[in-house]
């Protein structure tokens, strides 16, 4: 079983419009509604690739049942600890014209020190029979900074491999906890090191902490930092239109490689692959599979010199 903690959950809404215009009345040609939060995107494509999935993190109010309804039917299974606050809601609005997207988050609702407990307690006994966990997004209000640094440590403690995506203080107080990997895009890295060249970022970020840092540069790929040597895996091409969970299906990607067993390289084409077939698709959390299946043959990866 792979477990997936989205600490600040959130109904995702896309909105696709023609065309996107500020300052202007726009016709909805679409509307999407999922079960979102970057663990729970990577819950479900994990489950699609075949995965036994558990999610846990938070979830409450009108919309935090939306979001379990509507996540029953999956094979997720759900182990959401109930809030009194209401679970945030995202919007992305894409416009169709461009394929570009515009995200608007909410804050999401605050967390009391009794629910932080109870949601400690379920996430100690879920690491019982997990083969690996990953800790995902945001902090919601009334989570205290260093909260991911604790779940680190717990799941240290119990001898299951943990991956962290998050970013800003969150992560640098969990990578401090020495996770197995970490998975920042480009600007987290910079923002967690103060470098901008790709090497010396994802060194300096393994000196930090992490056993493993895998980063991501958008259209140019991915570059791995690991025990085992440095790779950088691109796609054939860039492709164009909703990256929402692009990068929570890397996560899974990398997350199925772990618990398989099977060489960086093959990890890093997975990731690479999901990603992009992830942009191809209309929602976060779910893949285009054909897209996903040619892509694994074009994915190009090469070992680096450190």
């Amino acid at each position: 079983m792979i477990l997936t903690v989205t600490l600040n959950t959130a109904l995702d809404l896309t909105y696709r419009v023609p065309a996107l215009t500020p300052h202007a009345s726009h016709r909805v040609t679409q509307v999407i509604e999922r079960p979102g939060g970057k663990g729970l995107n990577v819950a479900r494509v994990l489950a699609a690739l075949g995965y036994e999935t558990v999610a846990t993190g938070f979830a409450g109010g009108a919309t935090g049942a939306t979001l379990r309804d509507q996540l029953a039917p999956t094979p997720v299974r759900d182990e959401l600890v109930e809030t009194a606050g209401p679970t945030r809601r995202t919007v992305a609005v894409v416009d169709t014209a461009s394929g570009d997207t515009t995200q608007l988050n909410e804050p999401g609702p605050t967390v009391t020190a009794a629910e932080w407990t109870a949601f400690r307690t379920r996430f100690t006994a879920l690491l019982d029979g997990a083969r690996a966990v990953a800790l995902c997004g945001s902090l919601p209000p009334g989570i205290h900074v260093g909260a991911y640094a604790e779940l680190v440590r717990l799941a240290r403690t119990a001898g299951v491999p943990v991956l962290l995506d998050t970013s800003g203080e969150p992560l640098r107080r969990g990578i401090a906890a020495r996770p197995d990997l970490v998975k920042p895009n480009a600007e987290e890295l910079a923002q967690l090191t103060g470098a901008r060249e790709p090497h010396r970022a994802t060194r300096d970020a393994r000196r930090r902490g992490a056993r493993a840092v895998v980063s991501s540069h958008g259209p140019e790929g991915m570059l791995a930092a690991t025990p085992e040597g440095v790779w950088r895996a691109t796609p054939p091409a860039a492709v164009k239109g909703n990256p929402t969970g692009a990068g929570d299906s890397a996560v899974a990607g990398l997350l199925s490689g772990l618990v398989d067993g099977t060489p960086w390289p093959e990890r890093l084409t997975r990731a690479v692959a999901l990603s992009a077939a992830t942009v191809l698709s209309p929602v976060a959390g779910e893949f285009d599979a054909t897209a996903y299946e040619e892509l694994l043959t074009r994915v190009k990866v090469v070992e680096e010199t450190p």
